[in-house]
């Protein structure tokens, strides 16, 4: 659910998801944004260039409404979006750099970045520019609903159900759409020989055109995007 097509109903549902998302050795792939989550993270900038830092609205926020958003993001887990997003940086440095570096060389280098960005990374700041969001979006009425009810046993049993509701539904959503996509490769392969070789196997049998030796077990390549 997109965050503008009804914002009180996308936050019950997805605040939490990557607040709670377990953390993984490898970069996982983007997904489809949750409000909270960082389901896209934002495009990669061009080398050289320096990303954006969040607009401020520059509209004072009153105490007590701050203190009730911070109440609320920590009791969905939503502040512990900074730190997920650096464990999901670190990650893609990881995969970026095992590409370049030998693998006795590798765990000393992620140890030094790791260190060097725990240093530097400004953490807290995530939270804090999330603060004039949620104002911006939610009346202190709003907060005060939402906290209700993510204080609920409901609420709780969500906030720790959520991760792999969204994970699960995620992955049948991407199973379903990639049946599709090889469909209509497929269908395309005649004016656009070239993806005979990149396509998989169709019912066991060797993709059209793939040169298979006699005798040998068929290998497709496996279908695209995956790895």
């Amino acid at each position: 659910m997109r965050f503008p097509v009804a914002v009180f109903i996308a936050l019950c549902i997805a605040a939490p998801a990557f607040a709670q998302a377990p953390t993984a050795t490898t970069t996982p792939k983007p997904a489809q944004h949750q409000p909270g989550t960082p389901g896209q993270v934002a495009p990669a900038h061009t080398p050289g260039q320096t990303a954006a830092a969040p607009a401020d609205s520059g509209e004072k926020i009153e105490p007590a409404k701050e203190a009730a958003i911070r109440h609320l993001m920590d009791i969905t887990q939503t502040a512990k979006l900074g730190d997920n997003i650096a464990t999901y940086l670190t990650g893609q440095v990881r995969d970026g750099v095992s590409h370049a570096l030998p693998p006795e060389n590798l765990s000393k280098f992620m140890d030094s970045f790791s260190q060097k960005f725990a240093a530097t990374s400004p953490g807290p700041t995530v939270t804090d520019a999330m603060i004039p969001i949620y104002a911006k979006a939610f009346s202190m009425e709003d907060i005060q609903g939402l906290t209700q009810f993510y204080e609920s046993p409901l609420g709780q049993r969500m906030v720790k159900a959520l991760p792999d509701v969204v994970q699960q539904s995620q992955a049948a959503g991407i199973q379903i759409e990639q049946a599709s996509a090889l469909k209509i490769l497929r269908s395309m392969a005649d004016d656009y020989p070239e993806l005979k070789q990149m396509l998989p196997a169709e019912n066991g049998q060797p993709a059209p055109g793939a040169d298979v030796a006699p005798g040998a077990t068929p290998n497709p390549a496996p279908a695209p995007g995956a790895k």
